[in-house]
Parts: C-alpha cells; structure tokens; sequence
C-alpha cells in the first residue's frame, strides 16, 4: 500500500489563498540581496509566492506585498518580466 505525500502549500500574496506550492511563481531575494524570480523554486534565500494570474499580481503589487515580504525593494524589471510571463501563459 502506498502512503499518500503531503502536498507543501503556500500563500499567494495576491489573493491570501493557501495553494499546491508546484502551482505557484515564486519570487526570492537572495543573500545578496538581489531580487529575481525563481525558476525552479530551490534558490537560496527568501522567497514569496504569486498565483500565475495577473489580478494576483497587479493587488500584490499595489499592496507593496512582495517588498515587505521580501523585506527589500523590488526593481520594476521583475514585475514586468512577470507580466510578460503570465500574459504569454
């Protein structure tokens, strides 16, 4: 009989939902302090998470989320690479 895994959730910072971490973009400040996404979601440091929706991006992004999350400012590069991201999806 096989064991059923555990699925790891995390919270969208766009609309406060618990989801399947596999189903989120996360966004992670690394040591050095730089800001970028992350591609396959082991980068060091730390990191937030956004549904792969624009409206969860754009209220994250009004909110400021992801820089009080992130504790550090968020370049606008990243947010449009996002946008470019979600819109091509």
């Amino acid at each position: 009989m096989q064991r059923k895994r555990k699925v790891p959730l995390r919270k969208c910072l766009g609309c406060n939902e618990m989801k399947p971490k596999r189903e989120l973009i996360r966004i992670v400040r690394s040591p050095e302090g730089k800001v970028d996404i992350d591609k396959v979601g082991k980068a060091p440091g730390r990191g937030c998470y956004i549904c792969p929706d624009l409206t969860c991006l754009e209220a994250a992004i009004k909110a400021k989320r992801v820089e009080n999350v992130l504790e550090a400012p968020v370049d606008e590069d990243v947010f449009n690479r996002l946008r470019t991201q979600l819109s091509h999806e």
